[in-house]
């Protein structure tokens, strides 16, 4: 369904260019090569994007998604319709270069945690329709996913205390409805938040925009009585930092909001 609205969305009522200048019938040969050192991601779905426009075509995949491969590397080979290929040459480079730019930035992130028990976590800053891939992708690049959806997980953020009247009012409500089993995770910007949702019970607390060094004494004060997650902030060059501190997880937005797309080059040639 998501291959077809972006086909829709690019062709419009035909791929004029294609039609006026490549002779019925020609079949051709396409590859897709990575221009960088990148993560594989996204092959199945340009797959499916040629798999819609020809239904004959072959598709050969010689990478894996998450893959790590260097520059020049060939990812999928293809043949059929030289239309087919031409008409969905923009869809499925858009869905395998931004997928890839994913995954290439969360093994990278990944990368900086080695040897420690943090977890990365990817958050709901996706783009609109495009979550399950993107997370898809997370995966793929070595995170972890935090909340697919908001039914799937209880995350007591500011606006919700502001409206609940504070910490243990939200909390108490959250423990007495819960789905069974279902843990309660809660915000907080102070040592003495902390304090008032570990008293409230909470299983979980999102430390917001804290420096390293506050997020040291939240780990010290919590004394593993809840498992702490740390947002806001974070990049390459701190995320390391914040994971010695000795929280269990980190969520990091960027990785889906703002991963920069990764460089794949389409060829095609006549058969």
């Amino acid at each position: 369904e998501l291959v077809r609205r972006a086909l829709s969305e690019d062709l419009g009522a035909g791929d004029l260019s294609t039609r006026l200048t490549v002779p019925e019938g020609t079949k051709a040969r396409g590859e897709l090569i990575a221009k960088q050192n990148l993560v594989v991601a996204g092959l199945p779905v340009a797959a499916e994007v040629l798999g819609v426009l020809d239904p004959s075509a072959n598709w050969e995949t010689l990478a894996e998604d998450g893959t790590e491969v260097p520059s020049g590397a060939r990812l999928a080979s293809l043949t059929g319709s030289a239309a087919a290929l031409l008409s969905g040459e923009r869809v499925a480079l858009n869905f395998v270069q931004h997928l890839s730019g994913i995954a290439t930035q969360t093994r990278r992130l990944k990368a900086k945690l080695a040897g420690l028990k943090t977890q990365l976590l990817d958050t709901r800053k996706t783009i609109p329709g495009l979550r399950a891939l993107e997370k898809y992708a997370v995966r793929v690049g070595g995170g972890t996913n935090h909340r697919l959806r908001l039914d799937d997980g209880i995350l007591i953020k500011n606006n919700h205390l502001l409206l609940a009247g504070g910490i243990r009012p939200a909390v108490e409500r959250a423990r007495k409805n819960r789905p069974q089993g279902m843990e309660i995770e809660v915000e907080v910007t102070s040592l003495a938040e902390l304090d008032e949702a570990i008293t409230a019970g909470a299983d979980r607390v999102l430390l917001d925009n804290m420096t390293p060094g506050e997020v040291r004494e939240c780990v010290a004060r919590a004394a593993g009585s809840v498992r702490l997650e740390v947002s806001g902030g974070v990049n390459a060059a701190n995320i390391r930092e914040y994971a010695e501190t000795g929280v269990d997880y980190i969520s990091v937005g960027a990785l889906t909001h703002s991963a920069p797309a990764a460089d794949v080059h389409f060829l095609i040639e006549p058969l």
